[in-house]
């Protein structure tokens, strides 16, 4: 009780309702009762993330066609799936939710869920910094009465916000016309989407009655969108506020009471060292998503040169015991850039953003509060952003994509993979002409039987990639050095490689089945050796195994394929 005192009074000070401790533990302590237990994680934890209607088969709800394509294709090769929002919308494919404790009637309902969580961990996103314009909360604000009339941030319009940190480019403040007159409330992300007061202990309240309830529906995992933005303060650049991160150890706080092995995962698409922030000192998010890694991943493959990701990834902090990196290499978002702002020089993120042009893509801008524009975010499939390089596209797409997918992979922290890069997902131009926005040409919604009938030709994408990948998969759950807590250390090999261990090299003479691993990349479409490869442990410079290609080599007289992969164990 003192430790959850303590928070609440660093998020609402010293006039803090002495009542709100014990409403908010009298909600945990009804949720213990029956709540479930989870293992710790492990290298046989990796995530799939999906929206609930990526697969869709005649007959079948968006929720059940995507669990029976789930279950035959990838059971046993992933344990979790990350649901994007699947709740009723207006806009933001999700993001702009009108009732958090509903299924979209159009995917499903609640029993699809449950049946989905039978075979498969699960992840839900709680939407916390705004709800929809259409919500019944903004309802009750409109008319002045009801539970949501004081949920909203109001505004004046004529006060200055040039200091507020904004993630678009449309406008922060916008009018609304209620029953009291018009009035002005904010809007970070669209004039759908509106701002929540958590200032207003009453929405933290009803947030964290929708946070137990997710858990008890199941969800192992919860993702916290949008959340560096939930408090305002007028003056401030109101992104990352000390309450904030308090909001963030409270909702740890909760999960601590029901199960040590759930999981709090921020999602903050922000320079590098801002967004580690919330790992706190060990007591904010269990993960944070690695929002660098993805630019960063595409920049060496398009330029052949792994010089920034190496330098980045050498320089990674040590975590705090019970943390961990959520990588990912392509989402539902595109690929942000705001994360390498001060890794990549911005001349390179511009010809980064022209490649994306030239495969078909499109780029994101965010407002400056001088009036002028960044990229903040490249809309291109992935499959689609790896058919070249900054010369052009060429004939090396597949094997550049999937060495991508091996470095993902490869890495401390827990994986998570986009259903569009198991299936080789190309631009959907057709469904941003649909919908008017650029996102969506990463969120194709695939008819199994278009899919199958894809897998079925020798030669198309889906049929080179999807299997390989599932091979992929199904390998890397066998070694132990991808413990998400094994150490990593990288390497500096040159630029044209990226190379990094995976958990202790063995001492001389010790061998560790698959408890250690050196995973050596080619960045490039070009035959490559390893440079300075004295430096490598000695037990990876004599006869080692690649469990990628089932061969043994040895590494300092190997010549790597253009995009080769290796996976090396020392030989017995």
């Amino acid at each position: 009780m003192d430790e959850l005192e303590q928070l609440l009074t660093k998020i609402y000070g010293t006039e803090l309702d002495t009542n709100l401790a014990q409403q908010i533990l009298s909600k945990v302590e009804r949720a213990k009762s029956s709540f479930p237990r989870y293992q710790a994680w492990s290298e046989q934890d990796l995530i799939l993330i999906t929206y609930g209607d990526s697969v869709l088969s005649k007959g079948l709800m968006p929720l059940q066609s995507l669990h029976q394509f789930l279950r035959e294709y990838l059971s046993g090769l992933i344990s979790s799936v990350h649901i994007l929002p699947f709740f009723p919308f207006s806009s933001d494919d999700g993001f702009s939710v009108i009732d958090y404790k509903q299924v979209n009637y159009n995917l499903g309902d609640w029993s699809d869920i449950a049946t989905l969580n039978q075979d498969f961990e699960l992840m839900f996103d709680l939407v916390m910094n705004h709800c929809s314009r259409q919500s019944l909360w903004f309802n009750d604000f409109v008319n002045g009465s009801g539970e949501g009339k004081d949920y909203f941030v109001e505004s004046d319009p004529k006060l200055d916000y040039s200091a507020v940190t904004r993630p678009r480019t449309s406008p922060l403040i916008v009018d609304v016309y209620t029953r009291e007159g018009l009035k002005h409330v904010w809007a970070t992300f669209s004039d759908d989407q509106i701002d929540l007061d958590f200032s207003n202990p009453k929405v933290m309240l009803a947030f964290l009655d929708i946070f137990i309830y997710y858990l008890e529906q199941g969800a192992r995992f919860v993702r916290l969108d949008a959340v560096a933005f939930v408090w305002k303060i007028l003056g401030t650049n109101c992104i990352h506020l000390p309450q904030t991160h308090s909001v963030v150890k409270l909702l740890r706080w909760v999960m601590q009471q029901l199960d040590p092995n759930l999981v709090l995962i921020t999602e903050t698409n922000v320079p590098h060292q801002e967004n580690i922030s919330y790992f706190g000192q060990g007591d904010e998010a269990h993960m944070v998503y690695q929002f660098a890694l993805p630019p960063l991943l595409l920049h060496a493959l398009n330029r052949g040169n792994g010089h920034y990701l190496t330098a980045w990834a050498r320089d990674l902090v040590a975590l705090p015991k019970g943390c961990n990196y959520f990588n990912f290499v392509a989402s539902h978002d595109g690929i942000g850039v705001r994360a390498v702002e001060q890794i990549i020089p911005k001349h390179e993120i511009t010809d980064l953003a022209e490649s994306v042009h030239n495969f078909g893509g499109f780029v994101s801008m965010k407002s400056n509060g001088d009036g002028t524009q960044n990229p903040y975010e490249l809309n291109i499939s992935l499959f689609d952003a790896l058919q070249g390089t900054r010369t052009g596209s060429d004939q090396w797409q597949v094997e550049r994509f999937l060495c991508s997918q091996k470095l993902l992979l490869s890495l401390q922290g827990i994986p998570g993979v986009y259903i569009h890069s198991l299936t080789a997902t190309a631009n959907d131009h057709t469904l941003v002409e649909q919908t008017g926005r650029t996102r969506s040409i990463n969120r194709h919604r695939w008819q199994r039987e278009e899919f199958e009938a894809l897998l079925a030709q020798e030669h198309s994408s889906q049929a080179q990639v999807f299997q390989r990948y599932r091979d992929l998969l199904a390998l890397r759950k066998t070694i132990g050095a991808f413990h998400p807590e094994s150490a990593q250390r990288v390497y500096d090999c040159g630029d044209a490689l990226f190379v990094l261990q995976r958990g202790d090299a063995p001492r001389d003479n010790e061998t560790v089945a698959r408890q250690s691993l050196l995973a050596v990349f080619n960045l490039t479409k070009y035959p490559q050796q390893v440079e300075h490869h004295a430096q490598l442990p000695k037990a990876y410079l004599g006869e080692c195994e690649d469990l990628l290609g089932d061969t043994v080599i040895e590494l300092a007289s190997c010549k790597l394929k253009p995009y080769q992969v290796l996976w090396l164990v020392p030989s017995c």
